[in-house]
């Protein structure tokens, strides 16, 4: 096991990262994933690495951090498998308590119907659930999870997890071009989730190379769409689409500052010319960014939003 960081993260600010599973044991086999194919298929838990392990090596990765001046802000489970397949989570988040600082978790939620794992995942204060699809036959596709795992057992355990947990629940949402990335298919996660109340929910796409060559990511189009489609249902949307930008306000740069708020949020017309105002700029700015193919411009319902150009499409 190991720890690694702090690291930058748009969710978690500066994230020191924990790796508590084996290399690839997890549960599902996303065709997305940047690792590659799973290794290890199971949904059987086990214990991987002691609860004082974890708390020694992280100690000592933290203490390396302060040193060096490195701001901490969460303990982050994000291991190269599903972080609730080690059955002493719950013990391990115990044993970083002392260190008086916030613990997060990222799963793929597939174990989420397990008494004992929401029982571990509650024991953190900020909690990240996959969401990829709520239809059967696009959940199998993109997420080609262990022949064991009944959706409707996941999605029901993932809402009596929202119900019950404390902390920060957030979603993310994988966005595959053709295949979960239709307004339909959209549409029925975002009713779902509308159920689940995260306090954030993220659109994401591949930005790395996926597990299946054919796995591309979904275009700026179709995210400007399901933003939108989100955003009607959901509080706190934002996409992920592997910029970390800066500060969403104006910072006297208003190309950088319309580059890095369209990472996160498509910005309305009139959104777009009001910053533009602000900065004293005119729209020119908008036309030669969209010459330089750094950003797009794309219609919904009769609206235009602009989105900065995802990169390598």
């Amino acid at each position: 096991m190991e720890a690694y960081g702090p690291v930058p993260s748009r969710r978690l600010g500066r994230s020191l990262g924990i790796n508590n599973i084996p290399a690839k044991k997890c549960t599902y086999s996303c065709v997305y994933c940047q690792l590659g194919r799973t290794i290890t298929m199971q949904t059987k838990r086990e214990s991987f690495y002691e609860p004082s392990l974890v708390g020694q090596t992280v100690r000592e990765q933290v203490e390396n951090a302060k040193r060096n001046d490195n701001k901490i802000d969460y303990l982050t489970f994000v291991p190269d498998g599903e972080p609730t397949l080690e059955i002493n989570l719950g013990k391990q988040i115990d044993a970083l308590r002392s260190m008086g600082m916030k613990i997060a978790v990222i799963s793929n939620g597939s174990l989420i119907s397990q008494k004992e794992v929401r029982t571990a995942l509650g024991k953190a204060d900020w909690v990240s659930l996959k969401a990829d699809a709520v239809s059967e036959t696009i959940w199998k596709k993109v997420d080609r999870p262990h022949k064991s795992l009944v959706l409707s057992e996941i999605l029901e355990g993932a809402k009596t997890f929202a119900k019950d947990f404390e902390g920060h629940l957030s979603t993310e949402t994988m966005l595959i071009k053709d295949i979960n990335d239709s307004k339909a298919q959209v549409s029925q996660v975002a009713d779902f989730l509308q159920q689940l109340k995260p306090d954030s929910a993220y659109l994401a796409i591949p930005t790395r190379p996926p597990a299946e060559d054919w796995a591309k990511p979904a275009n700026e189009e179709a995210i400007n769409r399901s933003f939108q489609v989100f955003n009607r249902q959901l509080e706190n949307v934002e996409y992920l689409i592997g910029y970390e930008g800066n500060e969403f306000s104006f910072s006297g740069d208003i190309e950088k500052d319309i580059l890095s708020i369209t990472s996160v949020h498509p910005m309305k017309e009139e959104g777009v010319k009001e910053l533009l105002k602000r900065g004293s700029a005119d729209w020119n700015i908008i036309e030669k960014l969209i010459e330089k193919e750094k950003l797009i411009r794309t219609n919904f319902e009769g609206e235009n939003f602009y989105i900065r150009k995802l990169p390598n499409l």
